[in-house]
């Protein structure tokens, strides 16, 4: 599994980009756990951890994050 953050500035803000790539062990039964189950568990788990930064990171919330 290789999980990669990229954040670009862009004029009103920043963009994220969310390289995710993974491959799951045991040849063909990896490959039909993949499309029958993973891919799509994996993809709402990032959108919704997305979904947390972006509400995080365009309101105040994210100050209550930092250590005083």
């Amino acid at each position: 599994m290789k999980h990669e953050h990229h954040f670009k500035p862009c004029d009103n803000g920043t963009i994220l980009i969310d390289l995710f790539h993974y491959e799951s062990p045991y040849g063909l039964v990896g490959e039909w756990f993949n499309s029958l189950y993973l891919t799509r568990y994996m993809r709402r788990l990032l959108e919704k951890r997305n979904q947390a930064i972006k509400e995080f990171a365009e309101s105040d919330k994210w100050k209550k994050l930092l250590i005083k």
